[in-house]
């Protein structure tokens, strides 16, 4: 293991201004956002959608650190020919791949998951670094509810975050841990401090008990903020200063940066959060996106499948590339986001 240039793509990766595209949607979810916009979920166009977006050449160069792709797409060609992970890396943007296989159901642990996919992870990790891959993504799913989460679920799904991690830093690529606390319940932020705290010592104890370098990793967490169906919302105040209490609490400086899910926040509000976080004076790590929805939403509204709406579907992801490179350096105000409109 080579820690230098692991601690190397992991910094570029968090480079200030930059964050992370995440287009790793498996089959069934791009099928979802495609069912909304009334577009058939083939390959071709779902390669046509890929390659609108890593062809924005504005968004991609300029706010773009990295992007993580779905397996089906790393081994994709562009309409033309060109290998679809060779666009990102002529972007100056590094290509990732999502390897977690999904999620089952946990044992014992009515209403918990657990993520699945170790297998056969070293042979599959050595694929995807001949094809391009520099690092890697894999999602435990952490659920709140009555009487969930269980210590059981925080520790198996820990366990297998530092399993995959260990398992990809032998393989010279850089894990993306990624332990989502779920924002759909009913919870107020206070109960989303205490589970994400717990969630993440859990994580950071695995990962020392399986000698993974945090020098050579990017954390990739949920903010603390209120479930959805919560009656009282938190002021986006308040999730910035809680979450970086929470974080400044519970993850090492030693690691060199935290790129943020948006897990079901609206674009703009992805967006307040993050810039207010970098209000709050010198942090020890890097701190950005890594936002999936909140990226792609008005992009894909704007292209609806149709090829003479590409320009427009670029336009809108560069919009919101830039807003978010804005906020990640705490320089985003919401009148831009009212010119662009």
């Amino acid at each position: 293991m080579n820690l230098t240039e692991l601690n190397r793509i992991a910094t570029a990766m968090v480079a200030p201004g930059k964050g992370i595209l995440a287009a790793d949607e498996s089959s069934g979810t791009i099928k979802k956002r495609f069912d909304a916009i009334g577009v058939d979920s083939t390959e071709e166009n779902r390669r046509d959608y890929r390659e609108m977006l890593f062809r924005a050449k504005d968004a991609m160069s300029q706010y773009i650190s990295g992007v993580i792709l779905y397996d089906e797409t790393i081994w994709q060609d562009a309409k033309d020919g060109t290998p679809l992970i060779k666009l990102i890396e002529q972007s100056g943007a590094i290509p990732g791949i999502k390897v977690d296989e999904g999620t089952q159901a946990l044992p014992m642990c009515p209403g918990e998951l657990v993520t699945i996919g170790l297998d056969k992870l070293a042979e599959r990790l050595k694929k995807y670094y001949e094809r391009g891959a520099r690092f890697a993504k894999w999602r435990a799913v952490i659920d709140i509810g009555s009487g969930i989460p269980s210590m059981t679920a925080i520790s198996v799904n820990a366990h297998a975050l530092a399993r995959y991690a260990a398992l990809c830093q032998a393989a010279q690529i850089v894990p993306i841990v990624e332990p989502e606390v779920l924002m759909d319940g009913d919870h107020d932020i206070d109960r989303c401090y205490e589970v994400t705290g717990r969630v993440l010592n859990k994580t950071f104890q695995e990962l020392r008990v399986q000698r993974v370098a945090l020098e050579g990793m990017v954390l990739k967490p949920n903010m603390a903020i209120s479930g959805k169906k919560c009656a009282k919302q938190a002021s986006v105040e308040e999730v910035a200063e809680k979450t970086i209490r929470l974080l400044k609490a519970c993850v090492p400086a030693a690691v060199p940066g935290i790129a943020f899910l948006s897990g079901g926040q609206s674009d703009e509000e992805a967006t307040a959060h993050l810039n207010a976080m970098h209000k709050l004076g010198p942090l020890p790590w890097g701190l950005t996106f890594s936002y999936g929805r909140a990226l792609q939403a008005a992009p894909q509204k704007a292209w609806s499948g149709k090829a003479e709406n590409v320009a427009a579907g670029q336009r809108a992801f560069s919009h919101r590339a830039r807003m978010n490179g804005l906020a990640a350096k705490g320089e985003w105000q919401s009148s831009l986001e009212q010119k662009a409109a």
